[in-house]
């Protein structure tokens, strides 16, 4: 599982790591492994042309430092100073020029040249303490390097986005990679500020972090089979667990058939559908126990899943809702439900809201959401005492008293109407064969992700080639 941790653990765990080394030891170690990042995308050391954007303080040190072992190797290294002489870090800069650096004032003409012409381009301007976006010098050259055919290699965290929340406020850099040191940072595992970081690298600098100061996880494959169900020997239809779906309406009939979809593909030993769309749903699924309604009637349940196509259903809502068992809710659901009587209930609720809803949800503009998505699932789970899974870009599971995950998998492709459907009806299935809200909601987007891109592989699908591929996931997490 990767594990992110904020900006005040990280410094906490370098001070301690400080104390038993030598001075300058523990740069010496992330500047080693920035340099050896570097020279495995130059690929070529000797005659490569570098050039280090450099700022004040620890991060620039950590450039110019890993500048001057490229240099050593025969490698063409710049610094472009965007700090004072005075400002930037002394034996970095003393390193770098007896190495053979030539160092560029970061206000010249000169500047810009360096920039454009290097095959590898390094930013140190600011480190994990930075806040807001770049000054326009920084900027300008930021873009330059953006638009340069040179490879950009962020140290620790592209300047200009926030290592805390992943928000970005203003001008950033573009990494092609992160080197990042000691702990993953949540900006970089969440969007807006993941699309700036590329590929994140993670160099071993001897930090011991307590895992209790995590604020950020994400699940790897193992973590993932872990959690899955499997039946056993005894298992029969009923002990592998029941999920009940309350989905579509007479416009909305789809919404039905592919919550049901991802409902018999999620690990429950059956599937009851409760709504006007039964037609629809034995139509397709001639394996789901189908019912009018009520609710009450359906039959017993382990979970429900209630919302995707409901329209203005208010009663069959209720109905579930008062439920004793966990229940989710997505779609119309959110709208009709209420804080209050969610807030109420007793048994785990999981909402599954996508940035607009959330945005609702909230009172806000669905950009606030979805420049600020790790304090919006924060802020929905405590408001409504519940598990929120936040889908997007960057599917985020949160609950008021926890651990933020966020989902590793997925593609483009999936935004696709329909997909929040097979979303739904799978966690509810996973909800229903025993897991708890966390872990349904993280595994259901773990596999809804991976079933996306198998069944995409580069080419547009529909939410049903999803639902289909949702085994082959399966079967690709157990190997």
């Amino acid at each position: 599982m990767r594990t992110a941790y904020g900006v005040e653990s990280v410094r906490a765990g370098e001070r301690e790591v400080m104390g038993r080394l030598a001075e300058g030891a523990l740069m010496q170690r992330a500047a080693a492994g920035l340099a050896a990042e570097c020279a495995r995308l130059l690929g070529r050391v000797y005659g490569a042309r570098v050039t280090l954007l450099v700022g004040s303080g620890d991060n620039g040190g950590d450039a110019l430092y890993a500048g001057a072992r490229l240099a050593r190797r025969g490698a063409g290294v710049s610094a472009v100073l965007l700090a004072s002489r005075e400002r930037t870090h002394a034996g970095g800069l003393a390193a770098l020029r007896a190495a053979g650096g030539v160092v560029v004032d970061g206000e010249g003409p000169r500047a810009e040249e360096a920039v454009g012409r290097a095959g590898l381009v390094v930013d140190g301007i600011v480190g994990i303490g930075g806040r807001g976006g770049l000054r326009p010098r920084a900027a300008r050259l930021a873009a330059v390097a953006r638009e340069s055919a040179g490879v950009v290699v962020a140290v620790d965290l592209p300047s200009g986005v926030d290592a805390d929340s992943g928000e970005v406020h203003g001008e950033a850099v573009r990494a092609d990679v992160t080197v990042t040191f000691g702990a993953y940072k949540p900006g970089l595992l969440v969007d807006p500020a993941r699309e700036y970081a590329g590929v994140v690298r993670l160099v071993d600098i001897g930090l011991e972090l307590p895992a209790g100061e995590r604020v950020l996880e994400a699940l790897q494959y193992a973590d993932v089979a872990r959690l899955l169900p499997e039946p056993g020997a005894e298992s029969d239809k009923y002990r592998r667990g029941v999920v009940g779906i309350v989905a579509g309406s007479a416009r909305y009939p789809g919404a039905a058939v592919l919550a049901v979809a991802g409902a018999l593909r999620g690990g429950a030993g059956a599937v009851r559908y409760v709504g006007p769309a039964a037609d629809a749903v034995i139509a397709r699924f001639p394996e789901a126990l189908v019912s009018a309604g009520p609710v009450s009637k359906a039959g017993r349940v382990q979970a429900w899943v209630v919302g995707p196509g409901l329209g203005d259903d208010a009663e069959r809502l209720r109905d579930v809702v008062d439920a004793d068992v966990p229940v989710l809710i997505d779609a119309d659901g959110l709208r009709l439900a209420g804080e209050r009587a969610v807030r109420e209930r007793r048994a785990p609720t999981l909402l599954t809201p996508h940035a607009g809803e959330a945005a609702a949800l909230l009172g806000v503009a669905r950009e606030e959401v979805e420049a600020g998505r790790l304090s919006a699932v924060r802020e929905v789970a405590g408001r409504f005492g519940a598990t929120v899974l936040l889908k997007g870009s960057t599917t985020l599971v949160g609950a008021a008293d926890g651990v933020v995950r966020v989902n590793p998998t997925g593609t483009p492709w999936l935004a696709t109407a329909g997909s929040g459907d097979v979303l739904s009806g799978l966690a509810g299935s996973l909800l229903a064969a025993g897991l708890g809200a966390r872990d349904a909601g993280s595994v259901a987007a773990y596999l809804h992700g991976l079933a996306a891109r198998l069944a995409a592989d580069g080419a547009p699908v529909g939410a049903h080639d999803v639902a289909a591929a949702i085994p082959a996931a399966w079967r690709d997490v157990r190997r």
